[in-house]
């Protein structure tokens, strides 16, 4: 008898946001014979979304999955961003019929709404899509409904308080994050616990960053097991845990798939040494010199630029920590472009922002830092 949602699903996630790519488009080949080893080997939850690719990933995973193989045989997930261009109530609904046509699924086993947190909840709020997808699922269309989210452990409380309807909730997770203040991993995990909800883990590996760590960290994983790579420790950190669903793993390609299998498959859940392995690979990246901020956003109350100013070192200080430019970039693009923010360089040093800042923090001088790396 399962005692939660989820228990035995296999502990391994398809996620259908980084699809192999050739010639610029999703690598169908190579899609269906990952889609063929994940099922061969036991699997079957996949997880995509109605953005993911404009819109791609929900036609491959068609072309690969669905069109292919019996709809028992697998667990579909997408999810509905009410935040994302949708101008009305019916716009927003819409994108649920226009997953179902997409995919060819019938019902979806598991839908999100897609990215809960900061300024997007209000629109799933505004067109109430939660009495909209409530009906939904009463109708079967819809077999387990939860959200994703990307935001703090109060904001998670609030929004599990307001609707403990949701089945499940699906969060960053990952050893890097456990204790960072800008993400909350643990702090996450945790409310979520509280409330009795069952939890799927996505950026287990932060993005790809933890498959290549630092030298340091690197060298600490391979004394401890040779033949273990940087992802089988990450992955199974977050495999780990209670009342884990399953963990999403994006995967590109037939290599990263092979891996992520020769582990998971016979899945062992890590031993104690094995955490304190772990553990002080977090601690290895905490000791990287960063912004000391801890995204209060007293400083952007009264800034006179709309500048996203701890959006701002949330990428410097991921350059910092993982020396990843290309997702640091990413980053800044998402938190000012994307929340409708202006970027660093676009300070008129007025200073109105240190005057606030509890962790006393040279913001003007951080931000030209930040701006001469990240907008460069």
């Amino acid at each position: 008898m399962e005692r939660y949602l989820g228990e035995k699903i296999p502990k391994l996630g398809f996620g259908l946001m980084r699809l192999p790519q050739k010639d610029g488009q999703i690598d169908l080949e190579q899609t269906k014979a990952m889609v063929d080893r994940f099922l061969e080997e036991g699997f079957c939850y996949f997880d995509t979304a109605y953005g993911y690719g404009d819109g791609a990933s929900e036609q491959a995973i068609k072309a690969a999955l669905v069109d292919r193989y019996p709809r028992d045989r697998f667990l579909l997930a997408t999810k509905l961003p009410a935040w994302a261009g949708a101008k009305t109530k019916e716009e927003a609904e819409q994108m649920l019929e226009t997953s179902l046509q997409r995919t060819g699924a019938g019902h979806f086993d598991f839908y999100l709404l897609h990215n809960l947190g900061e300024s997007r909840t209000h629109y799933f709020d505004d067109y109430d899509i939660w009495s909209f997808l409530a009906k939904k699922k009463e109708e079967g269309i819809i077999k387990h409904l939860g959200f994703s989210m990307h935001d703090k452990a109060e904001e998670l409380d609030r929004i599990l308080t307001a609707h403990p309807e949701m089945e499940f909730v699906q969060l960053q997770i990952n050893y890097a994050d456990w204790e960072d203040p800008a993400i909350e991993s643990r702090k996450c995990y945790e409310v979520a616990r509280k409330h009795g909800k069952p939890i799927i883990i996505m950026e287990p590996v932060k993005g790809g960053i933890l498959a290549d760590p630092s030298d340091q960290v690197l060298q600490l994983f391979q004394q401890e097991d040779p033949k273990a790579s940087p992802s089988s420790w990450a992955i199974r950190f977050a495999a780990s845990l209670d009342g884990v669903i399953t963990v999403l793993s994006g995967m590109s390609n037939l290599e990263q798939m092979e891996d992520n299998l020769s582990y998971m498959k016979d899945f062992q859940p890590m031993t104690e040494r094995e955490r304190e392995i772990t553990e002080k690979a977090r601690k290895i990246f905490e000791a990287v010199p960063t912004v000391p901020c801890t995204s209060c956003a007293y400083c952007m109350k009264d800034c006179p630029a709309s500048i996203a100013i701890y959006g701002t070192f949330q990428a410097i200080n991921l350059y910092k920590t993982f020396e990843n430019l290309e997702m640091a970039k990413g980053k800044y693009s998402w938190n000012t472009d994307g929340q409708g923010k202006a970027k660093a360089s676009a300070c008129i040093q007025c200073g109105r922002c240190e005057k606030v800042c509890p962790q006393h923090i040279h913001i003007r001088e951080e931000l030209k830092k930040a701006a001469a790396v990240l907008e460069g």
